[in-house]
């Protein structure tokens, strides 16, 4: 298992059939699959998170809901990721029905009011340039360094990840990171995911 990594959806990313990338993610076995598909209305989320959570399921691959509360909820399924904003509107026991929680922070002060309200990790970044992002510049490792040291719950990295930088980001104090462009289009996706255990030697 490739603990560290969270793989993150994008299916305008994706050259394959959407469950057929699921299900070949759901193989390769990350610390969890973040379904993170915010072009859909949230009747259009819950069909697919019931398709993708039947395909991790059979797979024993951990998936993380992303943005709609209500959606989990109908569901009944206890790991969600909300923007921070939204976060706020949940109440205490809205929160506590979630096992997993999570929430996508940008600064020290996004951090420690994510973990102040339940979160049970974060993910953090954008940390290097990344097309995703394009015309932002990362924010860099010591950012990174910053927001780890500033909360005691796992920080994931998030933005340019790829095996070459997974040291640095650990070094920097993270749990792990974040993929999404690879995840969506790597060839293999288990000697991919693979690569990230193994050693970066230049």
């Amino acid at each position: 298992m490739c603990s560290d990594i969270i793989c993150v959806t994008n299916r305008a990313l994706c050259r394959e059939d959407f469950l057929t990338r699921i299900e070949r993610l759901a193989k390769a076995h990350p610390a969890a699959i973040l379904l993170r598909e915010k072009n859909l209305t949230e009747t259009e989320y819950i069909e697919l998170a019931r398709d993708v959570l039947c395909i991790c399921k059979e797979y024993g691959a951990r998936c993380i809901l992303h943005n709609y509360a209500n959606a989990a909820r109908e569901l009944h399924h206890t790991a969600l990721h909300l923007p921070l904003p939204a976060l706020r509107t949940l109440s205490a026991t809205e929160r506590d029905a979630f096992q997993t929680l999570g929430a996508s922070c940008h600064s020290v002060a996004d951090a420690k009011e994510a973990e102040s309200l339940g979160c049970t990790y974060i993910t953090a970044g954008h940390i290097f340039n990344t097309d995703c992002k394009k015309g932002l510049p990362g924010r860099g490792l010591e950012f990174l360094r910053e927001v780890s040291s500033s909360v005691s719950i796992p920080v994931y990295a998030i933005g340019g990840i790829c095996p070459e930088n997974l040291a640095s980001i650990k070094a920097a104090g993270a749990t792990g990171a974040c993929i999404m462009s690879s995840a969506m289009t790597c060839e293999d996706a288990e000697a991919y995911l693979a690569s990230f255990r193994q050693p970066f030697i230049p």
